[in-house]
């Protein structure tokens, strides 16, 4: 994943930070801690979806 698309992601929950893991292909948040996927380089955002 980008470094410049990591700079503008935030979690859609609380709006901070995402810290991207390439082993499990997932951002996880710095503040609420809810992991998002990634597939296809393409972040899947969706707090419904989320873990």
């Amino acid at each position: 994943m980008k470094k410049e698309l990591l700079d503008i992601l935030c979690c859609p929950k609380c709006k901070a930070d995402l810290k991207y893991d390439e082993k499990t292909s997932t951002l996880t948040c710095v503040s609420c801690n809810t992991v998002y996927q990634v597939k296809n380089n393409i972040p899947i955002l969706l707090p419904e979806n989320a873990q």
